[in-house]
């Protein structure tokens, strides 16, 4: 291990300049290069005149000492980034605002407010140097007050926190992966909970209704439909282009990548949901041409309106009740965890929690008749 030593040179106007003396040398972060030197710009007098001159000696002493062992310590942890100034002072801001612009679709809008959000509490100018145990707890606090930023000036919920804070603890993850600082703050740094919400579905009787009632714009009430009878994504419906439909009657799939999660999909689709794509066209053109989310909202309350449902039901409701509906219907939780792309079965869990009513059914199966 090496031994970390303070040592001095004269320099000129009858000072001497401190430096710490790294024996075996260390390679420099930037440079690879083994080195033995580190320059702490702390400054001696010669022969002190005044008091106050003596003062600083002390005072200086003092801190090239504390430098010195918690260098020594640092070592010992092999923690070396200390040795650059110039990772030390890049900024950490452009870091994240570098990882965000990489993103795509729908998550690169997710990115880009949890990059707004960060640079609200933190700055534009927010360096590595600055990062801290205490900044990231005391950010993790903030973004649980549900801020509120932009013109529409709306707290954002706990889930939407986990997200952004979730995205923050993955710049540090990187951060510390590139050696850019020497601590792991993403360890060090807790997660936001998630907090468990109401996943609003259709019954499959309230789907039945609503697929026989007339609405006022075709094309998002197939959508809509196919995204219940499949569990597709707004997202994956309004890309997904001919070319991904695959197969023949009674053997249908979809051969896409998830937008959300990037990851490569082999989607078996029944006959009826094959039939709600429309007329074949280009193998580029996309199947659902010309669906806008924008037009989604307000179409929807129409057409719930007018089927008689009173259900706050967005278009994402359509791929809870794919799930819902699967797992009333008994399919196992590792097929519909694969059905709806999830990377972990735990993410598949909470539909469980929204048909607690079979167990219920399951439970009144069994009867005895007793006196």
């Amino acid at each position: 291990m090496a031994k970390v030593t303070i040592r001095k040179r004269s320099v000129t106007k009858g000072r001497t300049a401190l430096y710490l003396d790294y024996y075996p040398p260390l390679p420099h972060p930037d440079t690879g290069k083994l080195t033995r030197r580190e320059f702490l710009r702390i400054y001696l007098y010669d022969k002190p005149k005044s008091e106050l001159e003596r003062q600083h000696n002390r005072e200086s002493q003092k801190l090239a000492e504390h430098v010195r062992a918690t260098r020594q310590l640092e070592i010992q942890n092999h923690e070396f980034g200390f040795l650059s100034d110039e990772r030390r002072n890049g900024s950490f801001t452009e870091f994240f605002r570098q990882i965000s612009a990489h993103k795509t679709g729908s998550n690169s809008d997710n990115w880009n407010m949890a990059l707004r959000y960060f640079i609200d509490y933190a700055g534009q100018d927010f360096r590595f140097s600055d990062l801290t145990e205490l900044f990231c707890e005391d950010y993790r606090e903030y973004m649980l007050t549900g801020p509120a930023i932009g013109q529409r000036n709306k707290s954002i919920s706990t889930n939407t926190a986990v997200s952004y804070f979730g995205k923050f603890r993955t710049v540090l993850k990187k951060a510390y992966m590139g050696g850019l600082i020497n601590k792991n703050y993403y360890e060090l740094t807790p997660a936001i909970k998630d907090e468990e919400t109401h996943r609003e579905f259709l019954t499959i009787d309230e789907f039945q209704k609503l697929a026989k009632t007339e609405a006022s714009n075709e094309l998002i009430k197939r959508a809509a439909l196919f995204s219940g009878l499949t569990g597709l994504r707004f997202c994956d419906i309004e890309t997904l282009i001919w070319s991904e439909i695959r197969g023949e009657a009674d053997n249908y799939y979809i051969q896409f990548r998830q937008e959300k999660t990037a990851g490569a999909e082999v989607l078996p689709i029944s006959n009826t949901a094959f039939s709600l794509l429309g007329e074949r066209a280009g193998l580029q053109e996309k199947v659902f041409k010309g669906l806008k989310y924008a037009q989604v909202k307000l179409m929807l309350l129409k057409w719930l309106a007018k089927a008689g449902i009173r259900k706050n039901i967005t278009f994402h409701s359509f791929r809870h009740t794919y799930a819902t509906l699967q797992l009333a219907a008994g399919t196992d939780i590792f097929t519909v965890s694969k059905m709806l792309g999830h990377r972990n079965v735990k993410t598949t869990q909470i539909y469980t929690k929204v048909i607690d009513s079979k167990k219920k059914e399951a439970a009144d199966r069994i009867k005895l008749e007793l006196f």
